[in-house]
C-alpha cells in the first residue's frame, strides 16, 4: 500500500461533495428565477391596472367634453331660435305701426283727427281740428330734427334756432286754441280733438303744467342748485294756480247746476225756462275765461322753463315732451286697433 498524499485526499473530498454543491447552486438559481418572474408579473399587473385606469379617466373626460359640447350646441341653437322669433316680432310690430300710421294719415286727409268724435259741424271747430292735425305733423318733424341735432352734438347756436322754433310752435297752438274756444268752448274742454289716451290726462283743455314739470325734470338733469330752486318754485306756483282754477271751475259747475234746476223740472214754466237758459248762457262766458287762463298758465310755464334752462337742456326738454305726447297718441292708436273678442 502506498501512502496517500494530502492532495489526493482533497481531490477525493471535492469529488464526493461536488454533486451536492451543484445541486444547491442550481436550486438557488431556480428560486431567484422564480422570484424575478413573480416580481415581473406583479409589475406587469400594476402597469396594466394603471393603464386601464388612465384609459377609464380619459374616456370619462372625453365623455364630459362631448356632453358639454352638445349642451353648448343646444344652447346656441335655442339662442338663435329666440333671436329669430324676436326679430320676427319686431318686424310684425313695425309693419303694424306702419299700417296704423297710414290709417291716421287717411283720417287726417279726410279732415278728422284720430280719436275725435262728436258734433263738430261748427266751421271754427272743424277748422281747428284740421289745424291741430297739421300742428301735430309739424311737431313730429321738429322733434325728429331736435333728436338728430342732439345726437350729432351741433353747436349751441344751431340748437338755439331749433329750440326757438319749437317754442314758437307751441305759441301757435295756444293761438289756435284761443280761436277755437270762441267757436265752441265745450269742444276744447271735452278734448274731443285729442286722442283717447291724451284725454285721460287733460285738465281744462290741456295738460297740467305741474304734472308736465314732473315728467320733464328727470329728463333735463343734472340741474344746478339755482336751476333746481327756480324749477321747484315754478312747480309750486303752477300747482297753486291750478288749484285756484279748479276750485273756480267747480263753483261754476255748481252755479250752472243750481241755475238749471231752479223751479219745477217736471213741468217747466216757459218764461222761467227762457230766463234760466239766458242765465246759464251768461255763465258759459266764465267757462271760456277759465280755459284761457289755463292756457296762459301752460304757456307761461313753458316760457319760464325756457328761461331757466340752458339751450341744450331746453332742447332735451322739448324732445322729452314731444316724445311723451307722441307715445300717448301711439297708445291710443294701438288701443283703437286692438283685436275685438
Amino acid at each position: 500500500m502506498g501512502i496517500e498524499s494530502p492532495s489526493s485526499r482533497l481531490f477525493q473530498a471535492w469529488a464526493e461533495n461536488c454533486p451536492q454543491a451543484e445541486t444547491s447552486t442550481s436550486m438557488e438559481g431556480e428560486a431567484n428565477d422564480e422570484n424575478r418572474l413573480e416580481n415581473g408579473n406583479r409589475e406587469l399587473a400594476v402597469v396594466s391596472t394603471s393603464s386601464e385606469h388612465e384609459r377609464k379617466v380619459e374616456k370619462m373626460s372625453d365623455s364630459k367634453v362631448l356632453r358639454r359640447l352638445a349642451q353648448n350646441r343646444e344652447a346656441a341653437r335655442k339662442s338663435r331660435l329666440r333671436k329669430k322669433a324676436y326679430v320676427q316680432q319686431l318686424e310684425s310690430s313695425r309693419v303694424r305701426l306702419n299700417q296704423l300710421e297710414q290709417e291716421l294719415e287717411r283720417a287726417r286727409q279726410q279732415g278728422s283727427y284720430a280719436g275725435s268724435s262728436g258734433d263738430n259741424n261748427h266751421p271754427g271747430v272743424a277748422a281747428y281740428d284740421m289745424d291741430y292735425a297739421r300742428w301735430v305733423e309739424e311737431q313730429n318733424r321738429q322733434i325728429s330734427e331736435l333728436r338728430s341735432a342732439l345726437a350729432v352734438h351741433v353747436t349751441d347756436n344751431e340748437l338755439r334756432v331749433l329750440v326757438d322754433k319749437g317754442m314758437a310752435h307751441y305759441d301757435e297752438l295756444f293761438r289756435l286754441k284761443g280761436t277755437a274756444v270762441k267757436a265752441d268752448v265745450f269742444h276744447i274742454v271735452s278734448g274731443m280733438w285729442k286722442t283717447p289716451a291724451e284725454r285721460c290726462f287733460m285738465w281744462m283743455g290741456g295738460f297740467r303744467p305741474s304734472e308736465l314739470l314732473k315728467i320733464l325734470i328727470p329728463q333735463i338733469e343734472p340741474l344746478t342748485e339755482q336751476q333746481l330752486l327756480a324749477v321747484c318754485n315754478l312747480q309750486q306756483s303752477s300747482q297753486q294756480a291750478e288749484d285756484a282754477l279748479s276750485q273756480g271751475m267747480e263753483a261754476l259747475q255748481q252755479n250752472l247746476a243750481d241755475t238749471l234746476s231752479t223751479g219745477s223740472l217736471g213741468a217747466p214754466n216757459v218764461s222761467n225756462y227762457v230766463g234760466q237758459m239766458a242765465m246759464a248762457m251768461g255763465k258759459l262766458g266764465t267757462l271760456e275765461n277759465f280755459v284761457r287762463q289755463a292756457d296762459n298758465l301752460r304757456q307761461q310755464a313753458l316760457q319760464q322753463m325756457h328761461r331757466i334752462l340752458t339751450t341744450r337742456q331746453a332742447a332735451r326738454g322739448l324732445l322729452a315732451m314731444g316724445d311723451y305726447l307722441s307715445r300717448l297718441r301711439a297708445l291710443s292708436s294701438l288701443w283703437i286697433a286692438r283685436p275685438q273678442d
